[in-house]
């Protein structure tokens, strides 16, 4: 296929804009950089595709390009004989996205434009020899700049595209009905339907980007490709980073008598994790539930209360060890009075900065609200941290798919869920939920949860877990969509590393793409506007403190 961008050559080269059989046999082909040597084999094929001898590229033009851009210029040599070629620049993003004609942008192809700092690879020329199409050769050209956009962390790559079937259907439709037909199959046109199919999209339609251009009527799709990698410049002194290491702590329940016993057990496991350099620790649900075994003498409901004393006390003890040990640590759950006098299962994520947040249990189990009266809390967000956007769902939580989808809206890449269950039944409802989770939208999800029996505690008999890391199931990852599983019942920490660039690649790339695929024209999922505005009362408050 064939991408041109100049407007006195099109007349010249209708007769092969179609699709041709290669009439040579191949013995080697090669990707390089273009040099200035290359220009009389480069000028004898432009001959070839143009019959105006007068238009193709000047020696000096292929010499200001390669000068100000060498990276961006490359050839495909085929049995040491040039057949193809793509030219680019680099130019600042409002600059081209909006209206804009060939001659703008390229300076009157003098290139002027070409901006070193600017954070969009331009196409300005790709050919193909028509000797030999068919062999998928502007592909590669196609996938080197792709490459090199992701290498030098550009933001996307764009061009304007020809529409050269459109002169056929432009009595009966409109540009933009064309374009939606030739996108769902029902028409070919040779230019956009190949850049289609390499992950392009048509961001909008430009009039006159080619006065010339009569087959187009005037018209050009302005084609973009997004790349996912790309990371906006900033003045923080820690970039946000591809993997990301997540320890898990699966807690030992054993009696504890004060708040200093329970954290000379937390330290050691902050101390053990962060010795492996993780960025994030999760414990499990109630892990400080020992402590209530001083108030067995009262009912259930109090003795849930007294342990709640100690959760501010907790809180900013977890924050020290976050500061000391470099690491963000999800603090499982606790019980939490609110000044209404309701009761709450809440946690923190307490960051290595010294910030905080909390997050609240949504669903509570009819256990719960039976035994120890607690209410369900209203906060459904999403938190950043330094490497990664995450959410956090307390146990039940994760069973509710709602919940986890409003979270992938907002960009969550990690899903956390500290559990606490009794039963091997009610881990397995913990544990298939979150693979799910991880399934539907497309990320990582980690649970940590108690083991072990707390015989002189109310309604905390026994505990059964199996922490681990979950992953969606395509091919970059695990088939069984398990990244790390800790041994069943022990007492242990898992270490596990997870790779965001997967994600990423899984959004656009996927054999199938959950979130991409929403019928959203049928359905959504929606935070109710009382329940929008109650957060943000929660929100106002906690920054005035």
């Amino acid at each position: 296929m064939l991408t041109l961008h100049r407007d006195n050559k099109w007349q010249a080269t209708k007769h092969i804009l179609h699709k041709m059989e290669p009439s040579h046999k191949i013995n080697k082909v090669e990707l390089r950089n273009l040099r200035m040597e290359d220009y009389a084999q480069l000028s004898k094929s432009f001959k070839r595709i143009y019959a105006d001898h007068d238009v193709f590229w000047t020696r000096e033009q292929i010499k200001k390009l390669i000068t100000i851009f060498p990276e961006g210029q490359v050839v495909t040599v085929v049995d040491n004989k040039i057949v193809g070629c793509a030219l680019s620049i680099i130019v600042d993003y409002d600059m081209v996205k909006g209206d804009h004609t060939y001659a703008k942008v390229t300076g009157n192809e003098t290139f002027n434009t070409h901006n070193p700092n600017g954070n969009i690879l331009y196409g300005i020329e790709v050919f193909i020899h028509p000797d030999y199409r068919g062999l998928r050769l502007a592909r590669r050209m196609y996938e080197y700049r792709k490459e090199l956009c992701e290498k030098l962390n550009l933001k996307a790559i764009m061009f304007g595209g020809r529409i050269p079937n459109y002169h056929k259907y432009a009595d009966t439709m409109r540009p933009k009905e064309y374009i939606d037909k030739v996108r769902s199959r029902e028409i070919y046109d040779p230019v956009l339907t190949f850049q289609l199919s390499n992950d392009f999209h048509v961001r909008r339609v430009i009039r006159n980007y080619l006065p010339n251009d009569e087959e187009s009527k005037h018209c050009a799709t302005l084609l973009q490709w997004d790349n996912i990698y790309y990371q906006p410049p900033t003045d923080s002194y820690v970039d946000r980073k591809p993997m990301v290491r997540i320890g898990l702590v699966q807690w030992q329940m054993r009696a504890y008598h004060t708040i200093d016993d329970v954290f000379e057990q937390v330290e050691f496991f902050v101390d053990a994790v962060s010795d492996y350099k993780s960025d994030f620790i999760l414990f499990p649900e109630y892990f400080n539930a020992p402590l209530m075994a001083k108030y067995n003498d009262m009912g259930e409901a109090q003795s849930i209360r007294a342990l709640a004393q100690y959760t501010e006390q907790m809180r900013d003890r977890f924050v020290d060890l976050a500061i000391s040990y470099n690491i963000n640590i999800i603090t499982g759950s606790m019980p939490y009075v609110k000044p209404d006098g309701s009761l709450y299962n809440v946690g923190f994520l307490c960051r290595r900065d010294g910030s905080y947040d909390m997050y609240e249990k949504i669903h509570v189990t009819p256990d719960e609200v039976k035994s120890w009266g607690l209410s369900g809390g209203n906060l459904v967000q999403t938190f950043d941290t330094d490497c990664v956007k995450i959410g956090i769902l307390i146990c039940y939580d994760v069973e509710f798919p709602e919940l986890p989808r409003l979270m992938a809206a907002e960009g969550m890449q990690i899903l956390f869920v500290p559990f606490m269950t009794d039963t091997q039944n009610a881990y397995s409802r913990v544990r298939v939920c979150a693979q799910a989770r991880a399934i539907e939208n497309e990320c990582f999800v980690a649970i940590a949860g108690s083991v072990g029996n707390l015989p002189r505690v109310h309604n905390m008999d026994i505990q059964y877990a199996q922490s681990a890391v979950f992953t969606p199931c395509d091919f970059a990852f695990p088939n069984d969509g398990k990244r790390a599983e800790a041994t069943p019942n022990t007492e242990m920490i898992l270490v596990s590393d997870v790779d965001l660039d997967l994600l990423n690649e899984l959004h656009t790339y996927g054999s199938v793409r959950n979130l991409r695929d929403r019928r959203t024209d049928l359905y959504e999922v929606k935070m109710k506007r009382a329940a929008i505005e109650a957060q943000d009362k929660t929100e106002e408050k906690d920054s005035t403190k």
